[in-house]
């Protein structure tokens, strides 16, 4: 049986600018009305995102077979190298030549307050990145465009890959209906616990109820660790303790990575849910979403230590 993993979601750059001072004292609110600011940012780094790249990138890590279904423009080039030379199959990035690839542009100031502006490019036109015929033991749904996600979800599900549905940053495009809709395709759902309680308010249904639909229902809690709603019953997962807190970017990424390995691996879910948190609490102890380098044997080691789990060693 094929251990491949169909990950569908935006493939991105992350253009980081750092202010050296804070906005509070150039953004006035007498000014607001008419705002033209400035600002000079002498450090800037360029990251390889976007939450199929991620999840693609922690997938390896674990040893995974992830094959990323994303559309990107002409300057992506670098990306696709660096991810074949990581081992993952780029067959389905599918590069349009007249278009950018997705950015995000961020400016942070001293306070960590952030200044962002994302401009889609090629992932408006995801929808039409065909993967019918590609055989996978498992896929993901991530944030993508809307109508990109919905037909990655009806082409998973038409072919019978069972798949997780990751509404993310995407929450905003999807109504109560296009929620319910989706569940009716997936097979697990992850959401954080802001996620999760805006879809309990645009479904009127609760996490719970929602699983009884579903293999699973998966919520991040952050420090709090994550809930597992599954088979009626509802299961707490402690989160690991982390010495250095650097940056939750991708942290969520990274943590669908060690759910999907599980999955692929048919562990028990809570195992499954360890190996996320784990997955998670190397990420954010790293600055950028693709900057940790764990190898499968730190991973494995750490999955035993924090929960007795050896099931990587």
């Amino acid at each position: 049986m094929t251990d491949k993993v169909l990950v569908c979601g935006s493939v991105a750059f992350d253009t980081i600018a750092v202010f050296e001072g804070h906005f509070r004292e150039h953004i006035l609110p007498d000014s607001i009305q008419s705002l033209s600011v400035s600002f000079f940012v002498p450090s800037m780094r360029k990251e390889y995102g976007g939450c199929a790249g991620n999840i693609a990138y922690n997938l390896r890590l674990l040893g995974g077979n992830p094959i990323p279904v994303g559309t990107v423009g002409a300057d992506a080039a670098d990306y696709i190298i660096y991810m074949q030379q990581l081992g993952i199959d780029t067959s389905l990035i599918r590069v349009l030549a007249d278009m950018y690839t997705p950015q995000c542009f961020i400016t942070t100031d001293l306070d960590n307050n952030q200044i962002a502006s994302f401009h889609p490019g090629a992932m408006t036109r995801s929808a039409e990145n065909d993967l019918t015929g590609h055989q996978a033991c498992w896929g993901i749904v991530a944030p993508d465009a809307k109508d990109g996600m919905f037909a990655h979800a009806r082409r998973l599900h038409r072919q019978g890959i069972p798949f997780i549905f990751d509404l993310g940053q995407a929450m905003p495009l999807f109504s109560g209906d296009d929620i319910n809709e989706m569940l009716g395709l997936a097979d697990v759902l992850a959401a954080n616990d802001y996620e999760a309680s805006v879809v309990e308010q645009r479904t009127g249904r609760s996490m719970a109820d929602i699983a009884q639909d579903l293999r699973a229902v998966v919520v991040t809690r952050g420090g709090d660790g994550a809930t597992l709603y599954a088979d009626g019953t509802q299961t707490h997962i402690d989160a690991i303790k982390v010495d250095h807190i650097v940056d939750p970017t991708g942290c969520g990424d990274a943590h669908r990575a060690g759910l999907l390995y599980g999955l692929t691996q048919n562990w028990d879910l809570e195992d499954a849910c360890r190996l996320a948190n784990v997955m998670g609490g190397f990420k954010i102890a790293s600055r950028g979403p693709q900057n940790h380098r764990p190898t499968r044997a730190d991973i494995g080691s750490a999955l035993n230590r924090h929960y007795g789990v050896n099931l990587l060693l």
